[in-house]
């Protein structure tokens, strides 16, 4: 993993986000019981902010890879992106509305979400995007995208390959999450797109049982593991509930304990904040113990914000909560 990081220009990004960004809406009550008159706050998400919201949080010099609408939200979006530590100045444009979701959530991590990203900006991404960034991604250390880009439409499926063939190609690290949504993608596109993208990633970072069940037909999380790895992928970290990870590097695959948030009130973006996080530690030389542990960190602290990008933890937070972790983790390298 060290190696193929410090082949990556060094003058380039330490992590670049390949995503769509959303206009958030989140709801004050359940969705089934709304009526006229339910409060509702807007903020900005998505899984390629929430990553990058956290890997710049962990040090990394961040930007984001993504299309934004013409809408007069546009402007608000990409400057609370920019407040949040990440580099706007390469995103594109697009005459398209900007994505949105209705969310409403409790503190046990129930979530309910309602979409509109049909035709939305984020979903015009295309190689022809890559293309004009093959300076940057050929310069990064890391690459972060996701299952959700690549469902948008078809040319953001392909795009999604082709920045994840640049970056390997140029010897630098991808991480990716299946995200496997049914409203966006069946599931034989999403496998094809997983069998596609796998052998390209230095960490696959899933949930089960949700994406494993759909994905690669089990509900066990070694299992999982051990499938995705055959499929190609170097490390595998799979979330099998609110409180427990399991980690499998190729050697050994064990099971791990993420710490607990005492107030807990919005799971929305842990794993995306799991994801950031991780991924810029190895962009900066850490372990793959380490970088495991500040993730886990990471992603306990963002439960405590509402919304996904409500709390972004600083790293001496993260840092701290991770500092017990260390030992359990210590056999990886």
């Amino acid at each position: 993993m060290a190696h193929a990081l410090r082949t990556a220009h060094e003058s380039g990004y330490d992590v670049l986000v390949l995503g769509e960004v959303l206009v958030e809406i989140h709801a004050g009550t359940a969705l089934r019981e709304a009526a006229d008159g339910t409060p509702a706050r807007i903020s900005y998400s998505g899984d390629a902010l929430n990553a990058a919201a956290a890997a710049a949080a962990a040090g990394a010099r961040t930007a984001l890879l993504t299309v934004v609408g013409d809408d007069e939200l546009s402007v608000p979006l990409l400057r609370r992106a920019a407040a949040l530590g990440v580099d706007v100045s390469h995103v594109r444009r697009a005459p398209r509305p900007n994505g949105a979701y209705l969310l409403a959530s409790d503190t046990e991590g129930d979530r309910e979400f309602v979409y509109w990203r049909t035709h939305s900006a984020g979903s015009t991404l295309s190689t022809r995007h890559v293309e004009s960034w093959r300076e940057l991604l050929t310069g990064t250390k890391a690459l972060v995208t996701s299952g959700i880009t690549g469902a948008l439409s078809p040319s953001s499926r392909e795009a999604v390959v082709a920045a994840a063939e640049t970056v390997r190609g140029a010897g630098g690290h991808v991480s990716y999450d299946p995200n496997f949504r049914p409203r966006l993608t069946g599931r034989a596109e999403a496998r094809e797109l997983l069998a596609r993208i796998a052998p390209l990633t230095g960490l696959l970072k899933t949930s089960c049982p949700a994406d494993a069940q759909a994905l690669v037909a089990t509900a066990d999380p070694r299992a999982a593991a051990a499938r995705y790895r055959a499929l190609g992928a170097r490390t595998v970290v799979v979330t099998a509930g609110a409180g427990r990870l399991l980690l499998d590097d190729g050697t050994r695959a064990e099971y791990h304990r993420v710490p607990v948030n005492p107030d807990p009130v919005d799971a929305t973006g842990a794993g995306d904040c799991f994801t950031g996080t991780t991924t810029a530690r190895l962009a900066l030389g850490d372990r793959l113990a380490d970088a495991v542990a500040y993730g886990m960190a990471a992603a306990s602290l963002s439960v405590s914000g509402r919304g996904g990008t409500g709390r972004v933890p600083a790293f001496a937070e993260t840092a701290a909560l991770a500092a017990g972790l260390f030992a359990g983790l210590g056999g990886f390298e």
